[in-house]
């Protein structure tokens, strides 16, 4: 299978990489692709031991286990670059080529993106691509002036811990009070625990990544929280363990 040369002239290197490969990709009826984060700034590739890439492959067979007796494929986006640098926005344009891989071999099929920091942010770049039907967003990089105004109609449900260094919980509150003006189901997770790493408390940031895909997808309901708390009204809607804010 043949795709597009990349910018810098690396041809025929795939944008998407699917998870259990040996999947009869012609039946799929939905996928889920996952963008691990990455630098502000690096014009390098991605390092073959790449940590942030690393981090994302719990999420993705906690996924996998969750679609097996569906025809629904996984797939990871693999960046040209290491970082955003800029206007360039390298990795929205290598989840838009993995989208349109997808396509020449499953057709076009419902998709949930599910991305941490910079991916997170590409993800919801990329959720302009009509087949998107909604993006996971894991302690997402929202600056202040992110557009929103694209993803109306998808579901957008960000996870992020307040306590988090990297990326800042109130631009991620901001951006879904924004999506949701633009016609967005937005719904905003607080986490208790997990930082920018998602470390801590590992295995319920993958739990609850993994409902809210598939229940985007239709596969299953929508995580409790979400479900209890129903969709943005301006407060995150509080995480199990942590009671919400008077």
């Amino acid at each position: 299978m043949s795709f597009p040369d990349h910018p810098n002239g690396a041809a025929d290197v795939a944008s998407l990489v699917l998870v259990g490969g040996d999947r009869p990709v012609r039946r799929a009826r939905a996928a889920v692709l996952l963008l691990h984060g990455g630098r502000a700034d690096a014009l390098e590739p991605p390092a073959a031991l790449n940590l942030p890439a690393l981090r994302m492959k719990p999420f993705a067979r906690s996924i996998q286990r969750a679609v097996a007796q569906e025809d629904v494929l996984v797939g990871n986006v693999r960046y040209l670059h290491r970082g955003w640098n800029g206007h360039h926005a390298h990795p929205v344009a290598d989840a838009r080529r993995a989208l349109s891989e997808l396509y020449e071999i499953a057709g076009l099929v419902p998709v949930v993106l599910v991305g941490h920091s910079m991916g997170a942010r590409a993800a919801l770049r990329a959720a302009a691509d009509p087949q998107v039907r909604g993006v996971i967003a894991l302690a997402p990089w929202c600056p202040p002036d992110e557009p929103a105004s694209h993803v109306g109609g998808r579901t957008v449900i960000a996870l992020h811990d307040e306590s988090d260094r990297i990326t800042r919980a109130t631009d991620t509150w901001a951006y879904l009070s924004r999506a949701q003006a633009a016609g967005a189901h937005a719904y905003g997770l607080r986490m208790a625990h997990g930082g920018h790493t998602m470390i801590r408390h590992a295995r319920q940031w993958q739990r609850l990544a993994t409902e809210a895909a598939t229940g985007v997808l239709g596969l299953t309901p929508l995580p409790s929280p979400l479900a209890e708390g129903g969709t943005w009204s301006g407060e995150p809607v509080p995480a199990a363990g942590r009671p919400p804010r008077r």
